[in-house]
């Protein structure tokens, strides 16, 4: 299990600026509010990432236990949401759960980075898998282009064998090269936005792959969707955590620090970082009105980044809310030697083991940053495992959704991610987009 401690985001006394306890009553309404919108878009079928706790997964089981037992890694070739929950994921539990097979995912056109992981593995035993809604995602479809022409070269008569196909399920490019070249598929459901799919075939297919219990995944999703409901804000993780960030980014915290306190969990901040940013950084409400609204997430590493970023944190620009994610018991451990029993400078550390160092630094960290009145919260893993990260990743998915309520923004959408595409296609050369591309030019004219 995972707990919540929002403590030192909440009426600490070491904390100026906490938020008091009383301030949570004023917005009891706005909370009800957005509690209402959410139990609406889940009967209306929007928010479909809620119901993927009882998604039937056999389907999923299935493949894996039938492809050619030779084949011992998976590339994903996807980016954004088809991406980081499947790196995460394996980051977190390649050691912790004793992972035997390898999961790559090229989720940037860097061609160096492609020419590593193609150097790293051996072609005959791996399959790759294509994530991609619309399969019109430019820096996925390059990747596809490049990896079938060369398992095309390869297997001229049986290259299908290497790939899946993770797209929407009916319609797309994709879609029509499943049918006409008779290669393996997966789903991306309609209602389930791609920062939102780690619980769907987008995530489960890699995960099941290499061995983790993608029904274990889903069991922690539903734990933390039943704790989701509690009335109690107080003991409702997603909700308290949703309103107390709401509350700061008011008071001008507009950073969002998420620092794992193992290196297993750092893949994690990545995720997030994606959910976060994306969902709720906008430019309008909901009413057509410049708001400008979001909070920078950033990501950090204990103990590394006590050494780079916390003179920052502690005595740099008060405008940060800090989340620590802790680990009590890890599979491995190491027990440090006191070979210098008679030297204070290291004989302290004789017999203490490296996750009690790792916990006190945790701690340390926590204390000087309530000394420099910065709030604070803890994310405690009892351990790394499948059912934790299932209800971690929906803790904050739920989390997400609450907060763009209270913002009054659409938190599902990416208005400016689709710019971003759209001058990316004019650039290419793609059809349709002559126009873009001119003013493009015209832009490069301006500028030179």
């Amino acid at each position: 299990m995972i707990r919540f401690d929002y403590q030192n985001l909440l009426s600490n006394p070491n904390l100026l600026s906490a938020i008091k306890a009383s301030r949570l009553v004023d917005y009891a309404d706005r909370v009800k509010d957005a509690i209402a919108e959410i139990d609406a878009d889940r009967r209306a079928g929007i928010l479909g990432f809620y119901e993927l706790p009882e998604y039937d997964v056999q389907h999923i089981l299935d493949f894996v236990d039938r492809i050619d037992d030779r084949f011992e890694n998976m590339v994903v070739l996807g980016i954004g949401g088809s991406a980081l929950g499947n790196k995460a994921l394996y980051s977190a539990l390649k050691t912790e759960a004793g992972l035997k097979r390898k999961v790559y995912v090229y989720d940037n056109v860097d061609p160096v980075y492609l020419y590593e992981i193609l150097n790293d593995i051996d072609l005959d035993r791996t399959i790759f898998n294509v994530i991609s809604k619309s399969g019109t995602t430019a820096e996925t479809m390059a990747a596809f282009l490049i990896i079938t022409k060369i398992l095309k070269d390869k297997y001229p008569s049986n290259y299908q064998k290497h790939l899946v196909i993770t797209t929407d399920k009916e319609k797309g490019f994709l879609r029509q090269v499943i049918q006409q070249e008779g290669i393996a598929s997966f789903i991306v459901p309609d209602n389930v936005g791609g920062r939102f799919s780690v619980l769907t075939d987008v995530g489960l297919l890699s995960s099941a792959f290499a061995g983790i219990d993608i029904k274990a995944l889903l069991a922690g999703a539903k734990a933390m969707r039943e704790q989701s409901e509690n009335a109690d804000i107080m003991l409702n993780p997603p909700y308290i955590n949703g309103l107390l960030h709401y509350l700061y980014m008011r008071e001008g915290k507009n950073i969002s620090v998420m620092m794992p306190y193992s290196n297993s969990l750092y893949d994690l901040a990545d995720w997030y970082r994606q959910l976060w940013a994306e969902s709720l950084g906008k430019r309008y409400d909901l009413r057509g009105r410049e708001i400008y609204v979001g909070q920078t997430p950033v990501k950090a590493l204990g103990t590394t980044d006590q050494h780079s970023q916390i003179q920052l944190y502690t005595q740099g620009p008060n405008d940060k809310v800090v989340t620590f994610i802790s680990v009590e018991k890890f599979k491995h451990d190491y027990e440090i030697p006191n070979l210098y029993p008679d030297r204070a400078e290291v004989s302290y550390l004789g017999g203490k083991k490296l996750s009690e160092l790792l916990a006190a630094e945790r701690l340390a960290t926590e204390i000087a940053l309530c000394k420099a009145g910065r709030p604070n919260a803890n994310l405690i893993f009892n351990e790394i495992n499948a059912h934790n990260l299932g209800e971690m990743i929906m803790m904050y998915q739920i989390q997400t959704v609450f907060t763009g309520k209270l913002l009054k923004i659409n938190p599902l959408d990416q208005p400016g991610v689709e710019a971003g595409k759209i001058a990316t296609y004019a650039l290419m050369g793609k059809k349709g987009y002559e126009n873009q591309l001119a003013e493009i030019q015209d832009y490069i004219q301006r500028h030179r």
